[in-house]
């Protein structure tokens, strides 16, 4: 682990306080799947906890804790709470859903989930740069990207895995998702141009495109 906890009980002085017995808790469950042999502690969609987690973490830490620390995010989070986690976190798991403004707008009720994306991806790097994994196989430190493709929306694919490549680095691990299908509130009336799964057409030309980009770090499966 990179993580140095010198100065952060300093800066926990002014961050809100969790009860001790929630800090003991989380404290408790890491250790806990550090004992069950697990590879990481995996913190899905965090941002609101960031300080109880930075609290908790203190004494985890002080007990032995010693699992790389995962940051599994939509990306849509406050650059402030990533600043917070420089130091700390070693993986960062985001996601890259859209481009454009207007699907945005229309897919995720988020028009400004482009710009804030960006901007966090890029201090996720800064950060922990380009993902590394052990002799094991298994990812030590660095940005593991995640962008699922959508059907009859290759322009956003396309713009997105340029930009991967041309701001953030050729060597960034992709895992290009296939596994859209529609459910939910995702009808034929409401959003027509989702209501068919994808198509593996499509899918194969999303990894062309990945490569045609120069992205080469591809989730093994479609290599």
């Amino acid at each position: 682990m990179k993580q140095d906890f010198a100065g952060l009980d300093a800066m926990l002085q002014w961050l809100p306080c969790s009860p001790i017995s929630e800090k003991k808790t989380f404290c408790a469950d890491g250790m806990e799947v550090q004992r069950m042999g697990c590879h990481n502690l995996n913190l899905v969609t965090p941002e609101h906890v960031v300080p109880q987690i930075l609290e908790a973490l203190v004494l985890a830490v002080d007990r032995g804790f010693q699992l790389p620390i995962v940051y599994n995010t939509s990306a849509y989070d406050g650059l402030h709470a990533l600043h917070l986690l420089d130091g700390i976190v070693d993986i960062y798991m985001p996601d890259f859903k859209v481009w454009t403004t207007a699907r945005a707008r229309r897919w995720l009720r988020a028009p400004d989930y482009p710009r804030r994306v960006k901007e966090n991806i890029q201090e996720m790097h800064r950060q922990v740069g380009v993902l590394k994994v052990n002799a094991r196989g298994l990812a030590v430190r660095g940005v593991l990207l995640r962008h699922l493709v959508m059907p009859a929306a290759l322009e956003e694919t396309r713009a997105i895995l340029f930009w991967i490549a041309e701001e953030i680095s050729r060597d960034t691990y992709v895992n290009l998702m296939d596994q859209y299908f529609p459910a939910g509130d995702v009808t034929l009336d409401r959003f027509p141009e989702l209501s068919a799964p994808l198509s593996r057409e499509t899918f194969q030309e999303a990894l062309e495109i990945a490569r045609e980009a120069g992205l080469w770090r591809l989730d093994r499966r479609f290599r």
